[in-house]
C-alpha cells in the first residue's frame, strides 16, 4: 500500500516523539508546509551533510511558509548529539519501531558489502498545507537535493 503513495494523494498522518520527547504530528502542522525527510542513520556522512544542508537553507525554507522534520530510527539521545554537534535548527523525529518510515513505504531492503538488510531509503516527501503530497524524491542523492525541496515549496 504505501508504495503508492504519490503526488496528490494524502500524506499518512504521523505521531512521532522529536529529541526532547514533545510528540509531533502531522495534523498538528496543517496550514504549513512541510519537509518531511527520511534518513538512515544520525551523524553518517551522507545524513550529515544533507541534514547541513537543510540547516543552511533554512531561511528560504521558512519563507516558504515549511517547516522541516528529520526521521530516522535513532533514539531520542542520538538525535539530541546530533543536533548539539551540527547545530540543527529542526526537530528529529524518532520512528525507532519503522512505522512511519513503512506507513511513507520507505523502508526497503538494501544490500550493503552483499548483506541484505531492512533500512530506511533515503526520501524526502513536501507535503502541502492542506495534508497533500505535493511532491516526493525517492532515492534521493544529497548533492543538490535541497535545491530540488526548495522549487518544489515555492511550485
Amino acid at each position: 500500500m504505501a508504495d503508492e503513495l504519490d503526488v496528490g494523494a494524502k500524506a499518512p498522518d504521523f505521531s512521532l516523539p522529536d529529541q526532547d520527547g514533545s510528540t509531533v504530528t502531522l495534523k498538528g502542522l496543517k496550514g504549513k508546509q512541510v519537509v518531511l525527510y527520511f534518513y538512515p542513520k544520525d551523524d553518517t556522512s551522507g545524513c550529515t551533510k544533507e541534514a547541513c544542508d537543510f540547516r543552511d537553507s533554512l531561511a528560504p525554507i521558512k519563507k516558504a511558509g515549511a517547516v522541516v522534520l528529520g526521521v530516522s530510527k535513532d533514539g531520542k539521545a542520538s538525535h539530541q548529539k546530533f543536533i548539539a554537534k551540527y547545530g540543527l535548527p529542526f526537530a528529529l523525529l524518532s520512528d525507532e519501531e519503522a512505522e512511519v518510515c513503512k506507513a511513507y513505504g520507505v523502508y526497503k531492503e538494501k544490500s550493503m558489502y552483499g548483506r541484505k538488510y531492512l533500512g530506511i531509503e533515503r526520501s524526502t516527501f513536501v507535503i502541502d498545507a492542506t495534508g497533500r503530497i505535493k511532491a516526493l524524491f525517492r532515492k534521493v542523492k544529497v548533492p543538490g537535493h535541497v535545491d530540488e525541496v526548495l522549487a518544489a515549496l515555492k511550485a
